[in-house]
């Protein structure tokens, strides 16, 4: 990531975005990157336009920020339990012994 970060880095201070001047950012600020990796972003970069990239990311994320709808939980269905009263089952214990 920390190469991405430099050739935007390079890209907004207008330097040509090349393997010297990736490695000069990565190693100013103390990091260690493979020179394989900064030659595969060199290469990936090569063709891209970065201020497109940018405007098209920038579009893309605009969303507003904690205005998001909660997630509908599934209602439980409450168990409506009948409820008895004592004197109904006073009435059923009686049939029961006569």
């Amino acid at each position: 990531m920390e190469l991405i970060y430099a050739a935007l880095l390079l890209h907004k201070s207008g330097k040509p975005i090349n393997e010297e001047n990736l490695k000069k950012v990565v190693t100013a600020v103390g990091a260690n990157v493979e020179s394989a990796k900064i030659k595969a972003v060199v290469a990936a970069l090569e063709n891209v336009d970065i201020e497109k990239a940018i405007k098209e990311a920038a579009v893309v994320s605009v969303a507003p920020a904690g205005h998001a709808a909660p997630a509908e939980q599934p209602k439980k269905e409450e168990k409506k339990e009948e409820k008895k009263d004592d004197g109904q089952v006073m009435a059923g214990l009686g049939a029961l012994f006569g």
